[in-house]
């Protein structure tokens, strides 16, 4: 007799800036409008209007790393690291990268250290002070937020990274700031520069039941894909496949989640992260195995319900009413 599955949270990833490379965590602090330190910074382009892998898969080749300051060191081939100071008004905390303490608070760090994300270490000189506050107003979506600019060296960086004139902005207190789409919240949710909603999780049952569903469809080549591929927040392992599609809430640890809707994917699932190429797939197995109220899904967006940290290892109690 088969043993029940437990489901487990088995990886957390967190990307400080939208569409950018981020890091993985053992642990993570979850505030109102997802895990802390997760996409609050997005490019613009010279209208203000955020920009992402969609109309520049360049963004897969970069890479960011947080600072226990709140700033960034931002990474690309063929350029230089830059030390990013997070601009004046506000911040987040930031979650303990894979291999740090297994705590979301900061262990005190002198200014020269850098903390560690997804493996690798960055010795800095000594951090700047907190970047001049030039505000902003960020269109992501059509819903426009008030935002600080970055130094300009960061977006001189990005825009040298892009081949096109962006700019780095970085939201103060999500706490107002931007609400979510109300056909899949309630009121007061909120989210930082996220696509729609604070969190996303996908299983691994899941991708592996899609990497197996891709090996027999006619572009085969292109896989088995990596994780990265759909740059999830919270992967889920112990379930059975597309289980998640029956979730109304889920406790991770001493945190709940709102289970809010599938998640509709993009082109950005084709973008290979390591050469920003693009190909066919996923969205032609998903095309034709999961295809949800017209939309292809894959993975499920979450709103929580209170605050709390979350770590790699913590059971996952699921409920489906």
């Amino acid at each position: 007799m088969s043993q029940p599955l437990t489901p487990v949270l088995h990886a957390l990833r967190v990307h400080p800036v939208k569409s950018v490379g981020g890091f993985t965590a053992d642990s993570a602090v979850v505030e109102p409008w997802g895990l802390a330190g997760d996409r609050r910074w997005t490019l613009i382009d010279e209208s203000g209007t955020a920009v992402t892998q969609r109309e520049s898969p360049r963004l897969a080749l970069a890479r960011a790393e947080p600072l226990r300051d709140g700033g960034l060191v931002l990474h690309a081939p063929g350029l230089e690291p830059l030390e990013v100071a997070r601009p004046a008004t506000g911040g987040a905390r930031t979650a303990a990268p894979r291999g740090g303490p297994r705590t979301a608070e900061p262990r005190p760090a002198g200014p020269r250290t850098a903390v560690r994300g997804a493996g690798v270490g960055v010795d800095l000189a000594e951090a700047e002070p907190p970047a001049d506050v030039h505000d902003v107003v960020v269109d992501i979506f059509g819903t426009k937020v008030d935002a600080s600019l970055a130094d300009a060296r960061a977006s001189d960086w990005f825009s040298r990274h892009l081949g096109v004139k962006v700019r780095l902005a970085h939201m103060g207190e999500p706490a107002s700031a931007r609400p979510v789409d109300p056909a899949y919240a309630r009121p007061g949710d909120t989210v930082a520069f996220a696509d729609s909603h604070p969190l996303l999780v996908v299983t691994v049952s899941s991708f592996d039941a899609l990497n197996s569903l891709m090996a027999q469809g006619d572009h085969a080549d292109e896989g088995p894909l990596p994780m990265d591929r759909f740059r999830p927040n919270l992967v889920v392992a112990g379930t059975a496949p597309w289980a998640e599609d029956e979730w109304r809430r889920i406790t991770v640890g001493e945190v709940t989640f709102r289970v809010a809707k599938p998640c509709g994917r993009c082109v950005i699932t084709t973008t290979d992260q390591r050469t920003a190429g693009r190909g066919k797939e996923p969205l032609r197995t998903l095309a034709r195995h999961r295809r949800i109220d017209g939309k292809l899904v894959f993975g499920q967006k979450l709103v929580p319900e209170n605050t709390g940290t979350v770590l790699v290892g913590d059971v996952v109690r699921v409920f489906t009413d």
